[in-house]
């Protein structure tokens, strides 16, 4: 349509459109008004979710310890606090393996397999990818956690997994110690 009209502002003018063209045109508009009502939803969700954390001063300190390592954002911090309610009383491999995040070696007698991850709360693990990825790019300890692994010639998907185990015994030691993370000193 001339100067990105709708089809339906340019049939009201006058103009011919092919039933394809108003099809087209008519899903576009629909698409557009579930994303807005979406983006809503999910504005209206956080808003929620931020309101009932502040409310609590113990949800509110996790919050900021968890939202304090880099990677991890606030909407996260939720997730882990939603999905994972124990974070901060476990011990290191206790907290891996509820995220579903500890290595499980295959094996028998003799016969070696591969290693893998299994079991676990799949939403933790799913609320921890992103971050995984965003904490190898900006977080300088696990940046080197990730070359290392790279460069023993791991997969990129086994690294990332091993970055988002690390960011959960992180979480949870800092939770432990109920401290804010801080960058170590070189």
């Amino acid at each position: 349509m001339k100067n990105g009209n709708s089809p339906f502002e340019w049939i009201q003018k006058g103009g011919h459109v092919s039933l394809r063209t108003l099809t087209i045109g008519l899903l576009q508009c629909h698409a557009r008004h579930c994303l807005r009502q979406i983006e809503a939803q999910v504005t209206s969700l956080d808003a929620a979710t931020d309101a009932l954390v502040a409310e609590d001063a113990h949800l509110s300190r996790h919050r900021d310890v968890l939202a304090s390592i880099p990677g991890l954002v606030p909407v996260t911090a939720h997730a882990l606090l939603a999905d994972m309610p124990e974070l901060g009383m476990m011990e290191e491999g206790q907290a891996a393996a509820l995220a579903g995040l500890a290595p499980i070696t295959r094996q028998s007698g003799t016969w070696r397999g591969r290693s893998f991850i299994q079991g676990g709360r799949a939403t933790v693990r799913q609320a921890l990818y992103m971050p995984a990825i965003v904490a190898m790019r900006f977080n300088p300890d696990l940046k080197r956690v990730y070359d290392r692994l790279i460069a023993k010639g791991k997969y990129a998907k086994i690294a990332i997994t091993a970055i988002m185990r690390k960011l959960v015994v992180l979480a949870n030691a800092l939770l432990h110690k109920d401290r804010l993370w801080t960058p170590k000193a070189a």
